[in-house]
């Protein structure tokens, strides 16, 4: 207990807000997979199953209960951002693939093959040194000034960038390629995304101050970053949604959180200046983190339907039961016929 005190000791007070939010987001999300996917069985063995395009699962308690920790999870993650700089906020995200594992190994009897033990080994080694080497929180007084940093020069150019690579996507290649290759959809989802993360921190911030007793309500920039979040989070539902509808999710998830997490710290460098705080040796080390995490999570999406010493048949069999729950179809290993979750 001494050596935690005198490690918060060492990080600011919105940092440890940030960090407890954070690690609370990835318990709740990571444990709403498994309640789901529990209440997704239940009712798949009493009516037709989602993956076939049933809908049994909404009258059924479990799968709601899921849906609603996923909620409590996704507004903690919310509010994590109002109180820490996304470089440490982000990443940490990986660790809801580790819980969600580890609860599926001991619930659902899904057998977690040694190198997904070391992924989620690398996952904690890496988001452990993101977390004792995250810059301080940027004291900000007032929505104006976060208007202030994202109408500044380098993130109007980095937004610019943005918005045309995200068009051109759009109304070039996802008509032409977007069924074929699985980067198209996935960079509309992440670049996107990296703008939707900083206005979602810009809108907690002007919460956290509005809640503080400075009404940030006022403001028109808090209704203009209200309208920034809610559109790109529809696009992001959209095209994540298209992702998942036309590839295997086992391949969408770990692409999408390594292009999401690395476009959102980039955009949070070029518009909080996080870096600015910060030491080299400080900067090398949360990059050497965060490698780490993506490290830890290719290896656990890698060999999750993989088990320990297995013979050909029992593989085979194995295989053939994940591909019929999920819809998957294997002689397009990137391909899925249907899927209606989302990772």
């Amino acid at each position: 207990m001494a050596a935690v005190r005198r490690w918060t000791e060492g990080m600011s007070s919105d940092n440890v807000k940030g960090l407890v939010l954070a690690l609370s987001s990835s318990l709740f999300i990571g444990a709403s997979f498994i309640v789901k996917k529990k209440g997704l069985k239940k009712a798949g063995s009493s009516g037709t199953r989602a993956g076939v395009g049933g809908y049994s699962y909404l009258f059924e308690p479990l799968w709601w209960i899921g849906m609603i920790t996923m909620v409590v999870g996704e507004i903690a993650n919310f509010a994590a951002y109002a109180f820490a700089p996304a470089i440490l906020v982000t990443p940490l995200g990986a660790l809801s693939i580790i819980i969600s594992a580890f609860l599926a190994h001991i619930i659902l009897q899904e057998r977690l093959h040694t190198f997904g033990i070391l992924g989620c080994a690398l996952c904690v080694v890496g988001s452990t040194t993101i977390v004792l080497h995250a810059p301080p929180e940027r004291q900000i007084e007032s929505v104006t000034e976060v208007w202030n940093l994202a109408t500044e020069p380098g993130f109007l150019f980095y937004s610019a960038l943005v918005l045309t690579v995200v068009f051109i996507l759009i109304f070039r290649f996802v008509p032409q390629y977007g069924q074929t290759h699985i980067m198209v959809y996935i960079a509309v989802c992440s670049l996107v995304g990296s703008i939707s993360v900083m206005s979602v921190k810009a809108l907690g911030i002007a919460l956290k101050l509005t809640f503080s007793g400075m009404n940030q309500l006022i403001y028109p920039q808090t209704w203009a970053f209200t309208l920034v979040v809610v559109t790109c989070v529809l696009t992001q539902i959209n095209y994540l949604n298209k992702a998942l509808d036309t590839f295997n999710t086992a391949v969408v998830s770990p692409i999408y959180y390594v292009m999401f997490t690395s476009l959102t710290i980039l955009a949070s460098v070029i518009m909080f200046k996080d870096w600015d705080r910060q030491t080299p040796t400080q900067i090398v080390t949360e990059m050497c983190g965060f490698v780490t995490i993506l490290s830890g999570t290719f290896l656990l999406h890698k060999t999750k339907d993989m088990v320990d010493g297995p013979s050909l048949t029992s593989m085979s069999i194995r295989a053939l039961k994940h591909d019929e729950e999920d819809g998957f179809d294997e002689g397009t290993p990137l391909k899925c016929q249907d899927s209606s979750r989302i990772p």
